[in-house]
């Protein structure tokens, strides 16, 4: 058995604290669940090894589906349980027809604690890498509500807007990154391979050499030598800013950092008004408490800037105030936002008006990124034309001015 130390909230809105004794992550998450708490935090006592099973430990994590499988996953799922079959009877089916060995362990693991008497939503907490606590809210309020099949309906859509918002993003950024790394492969082909066989020739040449060429012969010899001090230089900076990063303040000055980049700062922020907008609006119709709401949408931001705002706004709300009160004095949310968020509150429309929030950023988000493509594209080219032809022109100066003289009046 393994130590494990949590922080939850009860349903009226306290948070306690404690430890308990569970084999695994997943049941200590299925445990507090069957005692009405929903997590905040949950960690392993330091020093405390955890259970080994037969297999070794590596080998009995939570299996893992990808975001496609999980959206086919949950359509299907809805489409089965909207027609009547139950849902023990409907995992059993999805398991049986599952093409990857992830999807089927997942399957055979929520069939197994249905089969126990756990419910749903407590059988998908033993599976974390696969649902992620948004999912399992949702699944949690169907059950309350007796509309799983329509929150599962809802939950697909959720998940397959947010798919697609990425695909644009990772679309958008393949181009540029593949001809930046062009770009740096082709110059360190040129001057570790190729200018260093026009040093003797130049010094066979035994006239004076161009500032430009000096340089680029100077630049490459170091580099040749030092090729060693450059790459791991990289790779420990890289190494540096990723584990700094992943400290609380690293994460919170990056994220400020990311925020307010030019160019990208804009897109980063439209970005993460989306995923909350879409997000919230999509919990608050699903009927998922307003304080369970907030806890996930600052759990899932994506951005610890726009998560510090949504827990200083959920304090609020347990005072009594409206939420559009203190997302107006942040300067994350503008005052679009705020404003029709007031608007929500005040007329009991709030989901339908999230879920514009959502839809104008998406639009505004695509035509940023289309028009960031747009600007990329010259620059980058400019950038390697600048950089290849540079190390070419220096190469080809001292022999362009041999050949002007050898042709010139004698």
């Amino acid at each position: 058995m393994t130590s494990f130390k949590y922080a939850a909230k009860k349903p009226g809105g306290q948070t306690v604290e404690g430890t308990l004794a569970a084999d695994d992550k997943g049941q200590a998450i299925a445990e507090l669940r069957r005692q009405n708490l929903v997590v905040i935090k949950l960690e392993q006592v330091a020093g405390d090894k955890p259970a080994r099973k037969a297999g070794g430990g590596f080998f009995n994590r939570s299996p893992k589906v990808t975001s496609d499988e999980l959206v086919l996953f949950t359509r299907q799922l809805a489409t089965m349980v909207g027609a009547g079959l139950a849902l023990l009877e409907s995992i059993d089916v999805l398991g049986s027809q599952a093409e990857t060995p992830g999807l089927r362990q997942v399957c055979e693991k929520i069939g197994n604690e249905l089969r126990g008497g756990s419910d749903l939503s407590s059988a998908m907490e033993t599976c974390p890498r696969a649902f992620t606590p948004l999912y399992v809210s949702m699944v949690r309020a169907g059950e309350a509500s007796g509309q799983m099949d329509v929150i599962l309906e809802r939950l697909a859509d959720y998940l397959e807007s947010s798919q697609a918002l990425r695909r644009e993003i990772k679309a958008a950024m393949t181009y540029p990154v593949i001809s930046l790394v062009l770009v740096i492969g082709i110059t360190a082909f040129l001057m570790l391979g190729v200018v260093p066989t026009f040093r003797q020739v130049f010094d066979g040449l035994g006239a004076e050499l161009p500032g430009l060429t000096q340089f680029t012969l100077n630049t490459s010899a170091w580099l040749k030598e030092n090729w060693y001090l450059v790459v791991g230089g990289a790779f420990g900076s890289f190494a540096a800013f990723t584990a700094f990063k992943k400290t609380p303040r690293g994460e919170l000055l990056w994220h400020h950092f990311v925020l307010r980049a030019p160019i990208f700062g804009p897109i980063v922020r439209k970005i993460a008004l989306a995923r909350f907008s879409r997000t919230f609006a999509t919990l608050i119709r699903s009927g998922v408490p307003i304080m369970g709401t907030l806890d996930i949408v600052s759990a899932t931001a994506g951005n610890r800037v726009v998560s510090n705002t949504v827990d200083a706004a959920k304090e609020s709300v347990r005072q009594g105030q409206l939420l559009s009160d203190p997302l107006a004095h942040s300067k994350v949310f503008p005052p679009m936002v705020t404003r029709m968020i007031a608007i929500g509150e005040r007329t009991g429309a709030l989901e339908q008006l999230l879920e514009k929030i959502a839809e104008f950023y998406d639009a505004q988000v695509k035509a940023a990124i289309k028009s960031l493509t747009s600007l990329i594209e010259p620059l980058l080219i400019t950038f390697m034309g600048v950089i290849v032809g540079g190390v070419v022109l220096s190469v080809f100066l001292p022999i362009l001015d041999v050949v002007g003289k050898l042709s010139g009046p004698s």
